[in-house]
Formats: structure tokens, sequence, C-alpha cells
């Protein structure tokens, strides 16, 4: 079992902790130093609560369409929504949009080690005696990134490429069984519109695009 970090004693009253956890007296901290420590800690404060509200928010968003989906289901013995949950909310003059959509975290299981094989045998024929500008675009797309991450997207974009060479189709094959879903997670989408003929406009909730 691991042991909780014991919280750091009061600070007395008179005195500033400072990085490396020193009391120091107030009478010894610069005006200004004192000045942006009293406003980053009231903002921080601000946007704890503000997280705090956008949480509830987000769970009371949540479970009202829970309870309209519900509702449905039981009125007309059916399921709303689309593949794995996704489904979208407008309201009746067709101007505001709620949309909840299920996002997956793709991994790869080892047949991609196989596909990465067949392609390399693909490339040495292809590229012989040429340049080799095409080995690196493929390369790339199994190129680790960071936190030791695979490029999901460009890996799964070589399927759209059309070649008919044989080693290159069971390369594909071998990256489509080589998919797995490691995680999935659940995003709610806020969309408002000034008509029903024009386009959809995003409500963000990120701080920094307000």
């Amino acid at each position: 079992m691991t042991a909780t970090p014991d919280a750091p004693p009061a600070v007395p009253d008179g005195y500033a902790r400072d990085a490396q956890g020193r009391l120091v007296p107030l009478s010894k901290v610069r005006p200004e130093d004192q000045l942006e420590d009293a406003l980053v800690r009231g903002l921080i404060s601000g946007a704890d609560e503000l997280r705090e509200f956008m949480g509830g928010f987000r769970d009371k968003a949540y479970a009202e369409i829970k309870s309209l989906i519900d509702l449905l289901a039981e009125k007309y013995d059916t399921k709303l929504g689309g593949q794995k949950g996704n489904l979208q909310l407008t309201s009746f003059d067709g101007t505001l949009r709620v949309q909840v959509a299920i996002g997956d975290t793709l991994a790869f299981g080892p047949q991609l080690q196989v596909a990465k094989a067949l392609i390399d045998e693909c490339l040495v024929e292809w590229t012989e005696g040429g340049n080799d500008n095409v080995r690196a675009l493929i390369n790339d797309a199994f190129d680790v990134r960071e936190k030791g991450k695979l490029p999901v997207d460009r890996i799964l974009s070589l399927r759209r490429l059309d070649i008919g060479d044989e080693r290159w189709k069971r390369a594909m094959d071998a990256i489509s069984e080589a998919i797995r879903v490691e995680s999935s997670k659940s995003y709610i989408r806020f969309y408002r519109r000034e008509s029903p003929d024009a386009p959809w406009t995003a409500l963000s909730l990120d701080i920094a695009k307000l």
C-alpha cells in the first residue's frame, strides 16, 4: 500500500513559504512578489470553481440525455443513437444541437510487425535503383512518436492506397487485424446556428478558444 504524503504544515501569520519549502517573513518578501502570489492564487481558485461547475454541468447533461433515451426506449421499445451510442439531439427549430460521440483510442497488436515485414519486402523491390522517397514516406508512418506511440492515423491511411501487389494487400489485411481498441471515451459537444440553413458553429468550452 502506498503511503499518502503528509500535507505541508500551515503557514503561520506573517510568513510565506518559498519554493524550497522555507518559511520567509512577509517583511522579507518583495511587495510585487506578494501581489503576484495573491493574483495567481485568486485566479487558480476561480479556475478550480469553474472546473467543478463544468464537471457538474457535464454530469447533469449526460444524466438528462440518458433519461430521454430511457424514456424513448421504453415508449418505442427501441434504442436511440447510432453505432456505439453516438447520437445527436436537435432543437425543434433546427438551430441548436447537442452531440454525443464515442471516441476510441486505438493501438496495434503483433500483426503489425507482419504488415511491416511485408511492406519492407515491397519497398526493397520498388525502390531498387530509384530514389528512397517512397521508403521514407512509408517508414515515417511506422515511426514511434512521443510516449512510444505509433501514429495510428498515418498507419491506417496506408490502407487507402490502391496498390495491386499481393504482398501489399496481405500487409493491409494484417494492419486491419492488428487494430485494438485500447479505451473508449464519451464526448458531448454543443452547436448553434442562426437559421436552419446556416452552418453549425461549435460552442467552445475551452477557455483558450473563447
